[in-house]
């Protein structure tokens, strides 16, 4: 008897354990993390773009929080390295095209939070043999060994078109080239069919888009798709309009399947840029033209839009003027999924995730880049910055609410009051830089 007693006794335990962990987990929102490529702010009507549609992420902002002032690395590989590892480049880039294997990536940190995770989109973290020679022979990283589950991704190993005709690797049909499909519809199905597989379990999703990344090349909202040659060398600018539009409307079905399915309360989606947009795009935004800069260290290579949605939590039409980088979003994603804080010691960024609740007692009074690429022609610069003034590691110092272009240096002689005092204060955050 008195076995019996102790056997339903560690049954009802075990079934009260279960329950309270699948409560926990059932608590922990979902986060979906959506990247575009070459993707600066003007170009969103929510930041007063109107050369392009963008109603989906206008409504994403409109309901939920828009900041006016995130700044990302000027090129895709030092961004996806400072966004995944929560670090300055300073401490971890190897090469372009490159993520040292060595390094802990959000997708480890979530799957210790007890998230499922999945990547779609555009990879280019493993390098090529190009790219490891640039690199001294260093090799990346797969992203299996980067903390994802699963995967349906461009270029791990390959090269190949992102966009019609797609040459793409899943984790279970390895690479493939899908013809007179298109990728970017590929990613946005293998995403819908991760949500609908782990919509009762906590998930992230890290989408790092091809759009709207060039060749600039028609899209299927384009009457001339099907017949278009995805091996010609076409890469005219005229269809960036489309493409932002076409990024948009994707954005707009992963909202609307979080809907579906009922989750969309327990969910936060972010949208961010990884740099500014390309150098052949030009856009008007608050009746000014903005020419694209990427891979420039200048605004309009790395000030990027960033909105944050999470229906019932984020206020809806937040506007948030706190400077962000990208070393913020590790921090953010392990106060989102409340895991121990501990690990935010090794990392440079601040967590902002207590801003989106309306928390502002903890905010940047700069932000630090070390961008160098190691690829094309782009020379090596360290800055710090905040929204008015920009000091460089050559001792060139802006005033960026008047010289926004970066033309001409301030004389360091003629500097007093505030000017004089923010130098100071800069020029001893690029000396903890080491």
């Amino acid at each position: 008897m008195r076995k019996k007693l102790m056997r339903t006794y560690f049954m009802m335990l075990s079934i009260t354990l279960m329950g309270g962990m699948e409560a926990m987990s059932q608590n922990k929102p979902n986060i979906i993390l959506i990247m575009a490529d070459d993707l600066g702010y003007e170009a969103l009507g929510t930041y007063g773009g109107t050369s392009y549609r963008t109603p989906n992420l206008d409504r994403l902002a409109e309901e939920g929080m828009r900041f006016d002032h995130c700044y990302s690395m000027p090129l895709c590989t030092p961004s996806r390295v400072q966004l995944m590892t929560g670090k300055y480049n300073n401490r971890n880039y190897i090469g372009f095209g490159l993520l040292d294997p060595k390094e802990k990536t959000f997708g480890h940190y979530m799957k210790e939070a007890g998230y499922s995770t999945y990547i779609a989109g555009k990879w280019q973290l493993l390098g090529n043999p190009n790219q490891q020679q640039l690199a001294g022979n260093k090799i990346g990283t797969t992203p299996e060994k980067a903390g994802f589950d699963d995967y349906c991704l461009w270029q791990i190993d390959q090269l190949g078109s992102r966009y019609k005709d797609p040459k793409l690797s899943t984790k279970n049909g390895g690479t493939q080239t899908y013809p007179g499909k298109y990728g970017p519809d590929i990613f946005l199905q293998k995403i819908v069919s991760f949500m609908e597989d782990n919509k009762d379990s906590p998930f992230f999703v890290y989408y790092p888009m091809a759009l709207t990344h060039d060749p600039f090349v028609p899209t299927p909202l384009n009457k001339g798709f099907s017949d278009f040659d995805s091996s010609s060398k076409v890469n005219d600018p005229a269809y960036f309009g489309e493409m932002v539009t076409y990024m948009d409307m994707i954005v707009g079905s992963i909202v609307k399947k979080t809907d579906e399915l009922g989750i969309r309360e327990n969910t936060l989606i972010l949208f961010v840029g990884d740099n500014g947009t390309d150098i052949k795009v030009s856009s008007m935004v608050n009746g000014s033209l903005v020419k694209g800069n990427k891979g420039q260290t200048t605004d309009a290579g790395t000030h990027v839009p960033l909105i944050a949605n999470w229906k019932g939590k984020i206020a809806p039409k937040s506007v948030n003027d706190n400077l962000i980088d990208f070393t913020d979003f590790l921090p953010t994603l392990l106060d989102c999924s409340r895991l121990e804080k501990k690990e935010a010691m090794f990392l440079d960024g601040i967590s902002f995730f207590p801003q989106l609740l309306g928390n502002n007692s903890e905010t940047r009074d700069w932000i630090f880049c070390h961008y160098d690429p190691n690829w094309g022609k782009f020379k090596a610069r360290r800055y710090v910055q905040n929204k008015k003034w920009k000091l460089y590691g050559n001792g060139e110092f802006y005033n960026l609410e008047q010289d926004i272009l970066e033309i001409d240096p301030l004389k360091i002689s003629h500097l007093s009051g505030e000017s004089k005092t923010t130098l100071e204060q800069f020029q001893e955050v690029l000396k903890s830089y080491k």
